[in-house]
């Protein structure tokens, strides 16, 4: 029997590593909880109604319908069997010789998971559709809103966590408030929405150059957004948040908190651990080899954001799409040169720069020593996620959506689902 491949999770390194494999002379199986591979990096334009979900997501089967020798199963995988060579699903057991895991991270609150209900984070279509909720409805709230403290709190917005992300979520949401919604109520002014961003460490975009987070904070404030810096949430409930920094404590009063704080490895990951031995870092991460292997489990790779690895100056790379889709090619060369009898060389990251947009026409990039930001960087990550989109149908749909929202400042996503008290909105 042929050699058996099996994929667990249809993100990038998942489906990158499948396309790599489409050629093999080994059966591939790619299992996904989705039909559907996920644009995670353009999931806040969903949330914030640029784009609607099916212009971010792809169905698995239609990327990978003509690689004969790959099966794509709707499955979640819930154990793993190391000695028997078997991924464990809810209802049947699928064997594998050779064993890619790439199941990704989930939302972390830091212990306090109940906030959860409150203050959605951005991992999934399900999470950009109930932020897009939240949104949408606190302006229809606070139109209806006769008393001027509630109505504050309706127009008030944190989003916690100053990354790419966060920010991100903060410039899109900024334009909503100044642009998008600014002739279309009687009762309140949009563009008097309180948009605060906070993050933990001293600077936003902590990931990027100095420089570039003073810029990302400049175009920040243009759009109307308070970005805080050095404050630390303590609690989050149903009327506001509340905050410590080195002035004391504080409260804030809002019906709208949004997430993106924090990561950590999916629950497959620790289950995965806990199986093979391998040790796990604190954001629930796997510890994997040069190879981007499980220590003592040749067979079993990791990739993704699921995967601790650090590059040769022993910096741990991070965990976004580039990576992901690098670590799913080389996984699949040295899937099909170990079938070859040829040796292998150790996984190297080629860091190709980094990118954020802060609203329109306003970026900042960072390319080794190369930094500038602007519509130059702007422009760029519009061509770049053109360009990683699965499927010409998403490219060109997305494409003309933002140029019609770019001519016309509309958004044409900007669907309510769900009923006004749900914890969950529909994924309309």
């Amino acid at each position: 029997m042929a050699h058996q491949i099996v994929i667990v999770g249809g993100g990038f390194g998942g489906l990158y590593a499948a396309k790599a494999l489409g050629r093999a002379d080994a059966g591939v199986t790619l299992l996904d909880k989705r039909n559907f591979h996920l644009f995670q990096p353009l999931l806040y334009q969903v949330a914030t109604g640029s784009l609607a979900p099916g212009d971010v997501s792809a169905p698995l089967r239609s990327v990978l319908r003509k690689q004969r020798n790959t099966k794509v199963l709707l499955a979640e995988a819930v154990d793993v069997n190391p000695v028997r060579h078997v991924v464990i699903l809810a209802d049947r057991e699928v064997p594998y010789d050779s064993l890619i895991v790439a199941t990704g991270s989930e939302n972390f609150y830091f212990g306090n998971e109940q906030w959860e209900g409150i203050a959605p984070g951005l991992k999934s279509v399900e999470d950009a559709t109930r932020i897009r909720h939240k949104i949408l409805y606190a302006f229809e709230a606070a139109e209806k809103e006769i008393d001027p403290a509630k109505r504050r709190a309706w127009l008030t917005f944190v989003i916690v966590g100053a990354g790419a992300t966060g920010v991100e979520l903060a410039g899109a949401l900024g334009e909503i408030a100044n642009d998008v919604l600014k002739d279309e109520f009687r009762s309140i002014r949009p563009q008097d929405a309180q948009i605060i961003l906070l993050e933990g460490t001293s600077r936003v975009l902590p990931p990027f150059a100095p420089d570039l987070s003073h810029a990302a904070e400049r175009s920040l404030i243009k759009l109307g957004v308070r970005p805080r810096t050095g404050v630390r949430v303590t609690e989050v409930d149903g009327e506001g948040v509340n905050l410590s920094s080195a002035a004391g404590t504080e409260r804030i009063e809002t019906r709208t908190v949004l997430w993106g704080a924090g990561v950590r490895g999916s629950a497959f990951g620790v289950k995965l651990a806990e199986r093979t031995g391998a040790e796990l870092d604190r954001g629930r991460r796997i510890i994997v080899t040069k190879e981007c292997t499980i220590p003592g489990h040749p067979e079993i790779f990791v990739i993704g954001d699921l995967a601790h690895f650090e590059d040769e100056h022993g910096r741990l790379i991070p965990g976004v799409a580039p990576p992901a889709i690098q670590q799913g090619h080389y996984v699949a060369s040295v899937i099909l040169r170990r079938l070859q009898g040829k040796p292998v060389s150790p996984f190297h990251y080629w860091d190709k720069g980094s990118l954020a947009v802060i609203g329109r026409a306003a970026g900042v990039a960072e390319f080794g020593k190369f930094h500038f930001g602007g519509l130059f960087a702007w422009l760029l990550w519009l061509f770049i996620h053109l360009m990683y989109l699965a499927g010409f149908q998403n490219r060109l749909v997305v494409f003309v959506r933002w140029g019609f929202s770019y001519l016309t400042f509309n958004r044409g996503a900007r669907l309510i689902t769900g009923t006004p008290d749900s914890t969950k909105a529909d994924t309309a």
